[in-house]
């Protein structure tokens, strides 16, 4: 069940936390002084390479003639996409380079390759979810709100088909993540006008990846319009399943816990890292695929520093599994085919009224354990 005291629940003192929460800052600040030339040649060379791969790829598509080529094309397409997506956009935004002062690469600026509207998404995603992670009724990613992921949620009919509706989501994840972006932002608007206002920019969006996608870029194609076509959407719906398959490895599986709104009243700073290590959860990954994945295969240190550049997170990543051995803090990664299989088992089992799980169920299911 949801956790109300996170320190009595990791079984720290008051001065404990206190203590891990200064030793989370010197982290910070000894990332914050040592970022430069490196980091930024880093996030430069990543665009250039996305971009290349993405003009390469549909070039592959465009040229090719074999059904090998067109393959390759589509897979390097979703790859490009997946890069764009999760290792440039989603870390652009949350202002993990906005110390470059590039206006090219500004969390207030960059618009990314998908349906949603980023200025949108930054709302739900680096306030309601970052701020709040896990806390019900606060954090509009708990189940993205179609998802029963806790007992904490009353059970409705409609989460029988809740295996179904995330077979869904995963093929139409970046229009889930526009619908969710465009709800959040207007729930913090007073007027109808600028509900209004804000559906209007994501319609607009939409027309404008679909057209990029769906009709220019066939149509470039001349008579093979409807490889290209198909290749387009091939792609994001790779791109897609990717996505879904990334997040719900570090918010769902075992051992990523929920909290009650009490938890965060009066929260000190020390006290929100805890909750984050508590609330989040990693997967293992080497080098190539902590890059396809926007380096959240470390969603512990992402949780932790969301401002931090993500190629600083294998290094910080030691750091803070260092710390959640000093202080016996459980630190929750495992393989990923493992954590999407907890995933999927949370999603399924909860589809289910209570009264048809079992005792085991629920502690398997609520992640009370040590990975």
């Amino acid at each position: 069940m949801a956790i109300t005291d996170v320190a009595a629940y990791a079984h720290l003192s008051p001065a404990d936390v206190e203590a891990l929460g200064c030793e989370l800052d010197e982290i910070r600040r000894d990332i914050e002084n040592r970022r430069g030339a490196r980091d930024a040649r880093y996030i430069r060379n990543t665009i250039a390479f996305q971009r290349a791969l993405d003009a390469l790829s549909r070039l592959t598509i465009a040229v090719s003639r074999s059904r090998v080529g067109w393959v390759l094309g589509t897979v390097g397409l979703a790859t490009a996409k997946s890069i764009e997506n999760m290792e440039i956009g989603h870390n652009v935004c949350h202002g993990q380079w906005d110390w470059m002062n590039d206006p090219e690469i500004c969390s207030s600026t960059w618009e990314w390759d998908m349906v949603g509207v980023s200025s949108q998404w930054r709302h739900s995603h680096n306030v309601r979810h970052h701020v709040y992670t896990n806390v019900l009724g606060l954090d509009d990613d708990i189940g993205f709100g179609v998802i029963r992921v806790t007992r904490d949620q009353p059970w409705r009919p409609r989460f029988l088909l809740q295996p179904l509706q995330n077979m869904l989501l995963a093929v139409a994840f970046e229009w889930g993540i526009a619908l969710h972006g465009l709800y959040s932002e207007q729930e913090r608007v007073a007027t109808s006008a600028e509900r209004r206002s804000h559906a209007k920019a994501l319609i607009g969006k939409i027309a404008r990846q679909a057209g990029k996608d769906y009709v220019l870029a066939p149509a470039l194609t001349g008579r093979r319009w409807r490889r290209t076509l198909v290749a387009n959407l091939a792609a994001n719906t790779l791109r897609n399943l990717w996505a879904h398959v990334v997040i719900f490895c570090g918010h769902f599986p075992d051992g990523a816990e929920k909290f009650t709104p009490m938890a965060v009243e009066q929260e000190t700073k020390a006290q929100w890292y805890l909750r984050q290590m508590l609330g989040t959860a990693n997967f293992d990954a080497g080098p190539v695929l902590a890059f396809l994945s926007g380096n959240l295969c470390y969603q512990i240190e992402h949780h932790l520093f969301p401002d931090l550049p993500s190629n600083r997170y294998a290094e910080i990543a030691r750091r803070v599994q260092a710390l959640c051995d000093k202080y016996d803090i459980p630190y929750t990664t495992g393989p990923l085919p493992r954590q999407y299989r907890l995933a999927l088992r949370t999603i399924h089992k909860l589809a289910l009224p209570d009264r048809f799980l079992t005792e085991r169920d629920f502690e398997i299911t609520e992640g009370n354990f040590e990975t």
